[in-house]
């Protein structure tokens, strides 16, 4: 028992022992805790200070500012305001200064108003006497010549107007006479001016072309089994081929110039490849076909900016290209177009006018050669309303129109392109005839002034630029002569077709033959 009240009682002892140990160190972390707090809430009172110190100072040097910008504002109001007065008051100086000066000359201008009403009255006095001294001598007149001033005035007058009109008549025949001897020779200037200033190739395509193979066992190629490569190309392209004995060559025959060249073009990729079969035909053919239509539109492009032409419809550009392709006997209608453009480029500004739309008509003067239909339609005419369906001006497409007289001429650049189409047709070189043609004509010129009577002989000479016509002396007279060139002339126009210009020319001689025996 005694053993159990010891041991409570160390319990109860340990227990006493224990709290007070638990209390002492709780009081010591809590003591250690309000001190750590207490130096943590200093160090947060100095920074929050210290924020607050620099917020103070940041709000201080904005007001500062703000301040200071005020001020600027105002002393540059009180400056401006300052300026302006003085500015109004040196305008009020003025005014004052301007109002006395106008003081003192109104003044003065009172005193000259007050001697020219003096002057004026002393002049109507003096027109007052020469009225009644000019009256009282037409009054003698009157009598002295038996007429009145309205009458001598009316006779006088009619005079005048009859020797004026007589003048004015005769000044007028002089000029007419003068402008028809000058006005001949003046046109043969600009035109030669014209001609010297352009330098040009002569004619050189033909309707067929010829190409060159290296031999003739590549003919036989060409030819295919039983025919049916040139067959597949012939079909292809349009053009006949023509495969004859002729060494190292074949002819390909066709009235289209582009498809002769496309054709020209196949053969030799065919040719240079060496694979020649139908499906290969017509897969080059197509191919050569786009390249030739982009050299086509190449070849307009590089035409109208060498010549300085702009703004041109891609439809026409694309026409101009094909005249590249497009001979007229035997001259290259690009070429053609291309020289009577500079041509009335030229003339035109030896005359004065617009060189640009001369140079644009020029070109595209002979469009109507190169549709991608054909029409029943002069070329004239078709070039013409397709020149109007692609907005080009009505001077241009006028000059499109009139150059071979389809339409009438209103504007001055119509004749000035007819003018330079008929030079660089007509000059030589320039067209070439196939030779049956061409002698076909000078016969039928030589038969036509052999129809005449009294011719006794004809002869057409220069190429057929000129006819002599020699005739007898005893049948035809001098003034005979001269009408029988006319006549000849003028049914050449109505009946024949050809280049240029044609001269004829009657000669009439008087032969005196004797025999000495």
């Amino acid at each position: 028992m005694e053993i159990f009240i010891y041991v409570i009682a160390g319990f109860l002892g340990g227990g006493v022992l224990s709290y007070f140990m638990w209390d002492k160190a709780l009081k010591s972390k809590k003591n250690k805790i309000v001190s750590e707090a207490e130096s943590e809430g200093e160090v947060i009172k100095k920074d929050k200070m210290l924020q607050a110190k620099e917020k103070f100072l940041q709000l201080k040097s904005e007001h500062e500012e703000y301040i200071n910008e005020k001020n600027n504002k105002i002393n540059s109001f009180e400056a401006k305001i300052k300026q302006r007065e003085a500015s109004i008051n040196q305008r009020r100086d003025e005014l004052n200064r301007e109002i006395r000066d106008f003081e003192t000359s109104k003044h003065e201008v009172d005193v000259i108003r007050e001697n020219l009403n003096n002057q004026l009255e002393i002049l109507e006095k003096k027109e007052n006497e020469v009225e009644i001294l000019h009256r009282k001598h037409l009054e003698k007149l009157e009598v002295l010549s038996g007429l009145s001033a309205d009458e001598a005035k009316a006779q006088l007058v009619e005079s005048l107007k009859n020797e004026a009109k007589t003048e004015a008549m005769s000044y007028i025949n002089e000029i007419m006479e003068e402008a028809k001897l000058s006005a001949n020779k003046e046109a043969k200037k600009v035109v030669v001016k014209t001609i010297q200033r352009v330098a040009t190739e002569t004619a050189i395509e033909n309707s067929v072309t010829i190409f060159h193979i290296e031999s003739d066992e590549i003919k036989g190629r060409i030819i295919g089994r039983e025919g049916r490569n040139i067959r597949a190309l012939e079909a292809a392209t349009g053009v006949e081929i023509i495969v004859d004995d002729t060494p190292e060559a074949i002819v390909l025959s066709g009235f289209d110039p582009v498809r002769r060249e496309i054709a020209r073009l196949a053969l030799h990729q065919l040719v240079t490849d060496g694979r020649i079969h139908p499906a290969r035909i017509e897969e080059v053919v197509e191919k050569v076909r786009k390249q030739v239509e982009e050299e086509i539109i190449e070849t307009g492009k590089r035409t109208t900016i060498d010549l300085g032409v702009h703004g041109l419809h891609p439809e026409l550009i694309r026409m101009i290209g094909k005249m590249k392709y497009r001979s007229s006997y035997g001259q290259n209608l690009l070429q053609h177009s291309r020289e009577v453009a500079n041509l009335c480029a030229i003339m035109a500004t030896e005359l004065g006018l617009n060189a640009k739309a001369a140079k644009r008509a020029g070109l595209l003067h002979d469009i109507g050669k190169v549709p991608d239909d054909e029409p029943e339609l002069p070329h004239a005419v078709l070039g013409m309303k397709l020149a109007e369906r692609f907005k080009e001006k009505p001077d241009i497409c006028n000059a499109i129109g009139a150059h071979h007289d389809e339409v009438e001429m209103t504007t001055l650049l119509a004749p000035i392109v007819q003018v330079c189409d008929a030079i660089s047709g007509a000059r030589p070189g320039a067209r070439r005839e196939v030779v049956e043609s061409y002698i076909k004509r000078l016969k039928t010129l030589e038969e036509l002034a052999l129809s005449y009577p009294g011719v006794l002989k004809t002869y057409a000479i220069q190429a057929g630029r000129e006819l002599r016509v020699i005739v007898g002396s005893d049948k035809i007279g001098d003034k005979e002569s001269e009408q029988l060139s006319f006549d000849i002339a003028k049914r050449i126009q109505d009946e024949m077709t050809y280049p240029g210009q044609i001269k004829i020319t009657v000669i009439r001689e008087m032969r005196a033959i004797s025999y000495a025996k």
